[in-house]
């Protein structure tokens, strides 16, 4: 299935379209009212509920069962955003061991409805809900990431180096594989971020499996099972080790993954770029963490700056200890910034297994 003869979406109410040159016309805008069709899950797992403290992360809350969160007709104006552009495809398509295609940072230019979807005030609330604190989109650029396999995976020219990921090279172990990691997609990980919502874009009847392993506290693994169309399942994903199981049957699997984190600049911020670096034009990515991360220490100086006015003014004591604390958490925030800026030499090499 070439791309110049058309990218044809999978499932109930797709409509086979072809790309446009550049980008594709106008769709209808996102509408709360219309788009979204929440029902809470029915059941939430919390950080005690797996065995962990309730500072283990950001928040308390774990992960979630899958809910649905979209209407179908957001779901085919998503499918038609993503199937019929040219330049997502092109210019926005990555590969890894994660999946053999994904589309990365295309939402704030090339599909308005998509994007708009996660920055509508109605789905933050609902995400927020959930995660039991304001949450944002962590940066544009993680918005709606797609992982894509199966026939919808259209023939196109070989990605160039720079978008392929390559696996580091394995240390050999006696350790066997245990059943749910020989079915696993990929290993035991924490992802980048607080917060991932993952979406299914996809017709899932007759697929089997596609769930979500949890490693609890005292090392045991539940599963989440895997959303249907149009449904979501919302994860603390980086501080709860898991794994996404591989789904057999159906014709494709195309899943859609926001990032967030919390909107106080007062939370902790614990983002770690490892797995996003090779899967990402390094320039956007480290722009856009750059700046919201800026932004934090921003908010954090002129709130501080804001105190010792109020201090002044009322001639109250200085507080040492309180003030050096702050200082010197600042100070750990910014290595953990230098940390993630890697020049590109060093974390290639990483990634090299060299």
């Amino acid at each position: 299935m070439a791309l110049s003869s058309g990218l044809t979406p999978q499932g109930p109410g797709a409509v086979p379209t072809k790309p446009s040159k550049n980008d594709v016309s106008p769709g209808p805008i996102f509408t709360p009212s219309k788009h979204l069709a929440y029902s809470q899950p029915s059941k939430v797992w919390s950080l005690r509920d797996l065995g962990y403290p309730d500072n283990q992360g950001i928040s308390p809350f774990g992960v979630s069962e899958p809910f649905r969160l979209f209407s179908d007709e957001a779901i085919d104006e998503m499918r038609r955003e993503l199937f019929t552009n040219r330049k997502i495809w092109t210019d926005h398509r990555f590969s890894s061991k994660y999946a053999e295609c994904q589309l990365r940072g295309y939402a704030r230019d090339h599909a308005p409805f998509i994007y708009n979807a996660w920055k509508s005030p109605e789905t933050l609330r609902i995400i927020s809900n959930l995660t039991g604190m304001d949450v944002v989109p962590v940066f544009d650029y993680d918005i709606a990431h797609i992982n894509v396999s199966g026939p919808s995976v259209p023939a196109l020219s070989p990605l160039p180096a720079d978008r392929v990921d390559k696996p580091a090279k394995e240390t050999k172990t006696e350790k066997p594989r245990t059943e749910d990691e020989n079915d696993a997609i990929v290993s035991w990980h924490n992802d980048s971020y607080a917060f991932v919502c993952v979406t299914m874009l996809s017709d899932c009847t007759g697929m089997v499996g596609g769930e979500t392993a949890l490693r609890t506290a005292d090392g045991n693994v539940i599963k989440v099972r895997g959303p249907e169309r149009g449904y979501a399942v919302v994860l603390q994903g980086r501080y709860i080790d898991h794994q996404a199981l591989r789904a057999l049957g159906g014709t494709e699997r195309v899943s859609m993954v926001t990032a967030f984190r919390a909107s106080s600049s007062e939370v902790r911020d614990d983002t770690n770029l490892k797995l996003v670096r090779p899967i990402s034009n390094i320039d956007e990515l480290y722009n856009e963490y750059a700046q919201y991360r800026f932004r934090i220490l921003e908010d954090r100086f002129r709130g501080r700056r804001e105190r010792a006015d109020q201090s002044i003014s009322i001639k109250a004591p200085f507080d040492v200890k309180e003030t050096r604390a702050f200082i010197r958490e600042q100070i750990e925030f910014l290595e953990q910034m230098e940390e993630q800026v890697m020049e590109e030499d060093d974390w290639k090499k990483i990634y090299n297994g060299s």
